[in-house]
């Protein structure tokens, strides 16, 4: 056998040669991105427009029209009762997308729901003009302190323009100021969960105290005007309650244009695993610096809504037990949903309305055992055990054979 002839080479397959000379020359293989998913199903359309037709018409019909000794009759405390629960309805769906797409368990929503709150609270204080019990252009508490002027933070509190701006501008520079050092520090976990419940005890403490012109403890209340308009008529209690119903329908589909985006796929992956997203070149802070920036002005938005249809605003709001209600409702609904959260608000407080009528003192039993029940059997919440009752079953069955 020659030199030449080496039988590995002449086994070998030859290339093409016009293959090896021109690469380019090889045929393409065709690459079609995937279309774009809807934001809603025909399911899910057909579901949100019905809930704006009940908002938008229904409920009005009901309880403007339909006489009050009808069976049909949607009574005033009925009206008042949803529209609150809607408005803590946005506030669970702003946790949701803090916590249940992001994996960010704060426990200072109610914070954020009550500065937005104040700041309506302010409008509606000056809105009161000479009509309070001293008839003083200042509001009745500061005239009991002997104040003289308003303070500095009073300043543009007449105007509504300037309200609606800091409805979102102040929680959301909290937000922005307190995720900015808590995200940039890398602290995450049960750390933070605890560091967001400190910042809104110390909210708490500080509006309590009568010199820093809140109120004290009594906070904002006797509203009587929004726009030069009476709050206490009818009509004004149906504006209020369409705008907070088209507010959560409005939010929802935020949440899910966001959650459905390049954006939410990547808070789903921070959720999941952070430190993979980061070796994909991602940095985390942007994204839960914004996620979190954008759930503190939902939850002011829900709080502008909340105190002219309830009338007071106060520093109970900003206990640690709302915020914790805030995660409550989240979790019993199912987190990760968007829907969930506005049927666990709903399923919480209306339960909430109705044992603190009837067994009072049974209420935060029932509650707690609730949380309880829902860590333990329902992980996914309501709405996951109506699409999948199977592993709660298990569940059940697995603490039913425990010894």
């Amino acid at each position: 056998m020659t030199r030449d002839a080496n039988p590995l080479q002449s086994a070998a397959p030859a290339a093409p040669a016009a293959s090896a000379a021109h690469p380019a020359a090889r045929p393409a293989t065709p690459f079609t991105l995937p279309a774009r998913a809807p934001l809603l199903s025909r399911t899910g359309w057909a579901a949100f427009f019905a809930a704006l037709i009940l908002v938008c018409a229904v409920a009005p019909v009901l309880n403007l029209l339909v006489p009050v000794d009808s069976a049909w009759h949607l009574s005033d405390y009925l009206l008042g009762l949803l529209g609150k629960i809607m408005c803590y309805a946005i506030c669970a769906l702003a946790m949701d997308l803090i916590w249940g797409y992001t994996g960010i368990l704060s426990l200072g929503h109610g914070l954020f729901f009550a500065l937005g709150g104040y700041v309506m609270g302010m409008y509606l204080m000056r809105q009161i003009g000479r009509d309070g019990n001293y008839h003083s252009d200042l509001p009745d508490f500061m005239v009991f302190l002997d104040w003289k002027t308003l303070p500095w933070h009073w300043a543009l509190s007449d105007s509504f323009i300037a309200t609606l701006v800091l409805v979102v501008a102040v929680p959301g520079l909290l937000a922005l100021v307190f995720g900015w050092f808590a995200f940039r520090s890398r602290i995450k976990g049960v750390y933070f969960s605890i560091i967001t419940q400190a910042m809104t005890y110390a909210a708490m403490l500080l509006f309590f105290r009568n010199e820093t012109g809140f109120g004290g403890n009594n906070g904002f209340t006797d509203f009587k005007r929004i726009l030069g308009l009476p709050l206490a008529t009818p009509q004004m209690r149906m504006v209020l309650f369409v705008l907070t119903g088209l507010a959560l329908l409005g939010f929802y589909l935020l949440a899910r244009a966001l959650v459905r985006s390049k954006y939410g796929r990547v808070l789903q992956a921070l959720r999941d695993a952070e430190s993979r997203v980061m070796f994909c070149g991602y940095a985390p802070l942007p994204y839960k610096l914004s996620v979190w920036v954008l759930s503190a002005m939902m939850c002011g938005v829900a709080g502008a809504l909340y105190v002219p249809q309830v009338g007071i605003i106060n520093p109970g709001e900003m206990s640690p037990a709302s915020s914790i209600e805030i995660a409550v409702w989240t979790a019993v609904g199912g987190r990760a949903t968007l829907v969930g959260p506005i049927v666990g608000a709903f399923l919480v407080n209306g339960a909430k309305s109705w044992l603190t009528v009837t067994a009072p003192e049974v209420w935060l039993y029932f509650l707690g055992a609730l949380f309880i029940a829902v860590t333990l059997f329902l992980p996914q919440g309501v709405l996951g055990l109506l699409r999948a009752p199977g592993p709660a079953l298990q569940r059940i069955a697995f603490w039913r054979a425990r010894p």
